[in-house]
């Protein structure tokens, strides 16, 4: 069985995100417009659905690196802090969004709380396990000499 692993993240989280704007859960907050995703940024993000995609890359997180809480994915989604003519520091990111994101994947079924954070629940593996299993079987048709296992 193909799983996350089995598929580069790029591809993985665009496909998921698509799938998470049919969940009527999942949906950017007012302010997501104008929000800066963390300290180190001097622009909020361009693209108007930054938020799924946002989702989609913590959901493939969690199920990589899980169980995680909301202080380790402020260190995964920061960044350099451009400090002018000082020197630049690691600054972490937005605490608010990851929040925000994993309770709705939690109100999804996607992601359980535990202790020590939250985990990718079975409805969740099974979700992004088919997805990878529907990408895998598209890069097998595109590339005929690639064989299946």
């Amino acid at each position: 069985m193909t799983t996350v692993f089995d598929i580069p993240a790029g591809a993985l989280i665009t496909k998921v995100a698509e799938e998470l704007k049919n969940e009527s859960e999942i949906a950017a907050p007012e302010w997501s417009e104008y929000v800066k995703t963390g300290v180190h940024k001097q622009m909020p993000p361009e693209n108007p659905d930054w938020w799924y995609i946002r989702s989609a890359a913590v959901l493939r997180r969690i199920y990589v690196d899980g169980p995680l809480g909301v202080e380790r994915m402020r260190s995964v989604y920061g960044g350099i802090q451009n400090r002018g003519s000082k020197p630049s520091h690691f600054r972490k990111g937005s605490g608010s969004i990851a929040r925000k994101v994993m309770q709705q994947l939690e109100a999804v079924g996607y992601v359980e709380k535990i202790t020590g954070g939250r985990r990718v629940s079975a409805k969740g593996r099974k979700f992004l396990d088919n997805i990878a299993h529907s990408l895998m079987e598209g890069i097998v048709v595109e590339l005929p000499g690639l064989a299946k296992y």
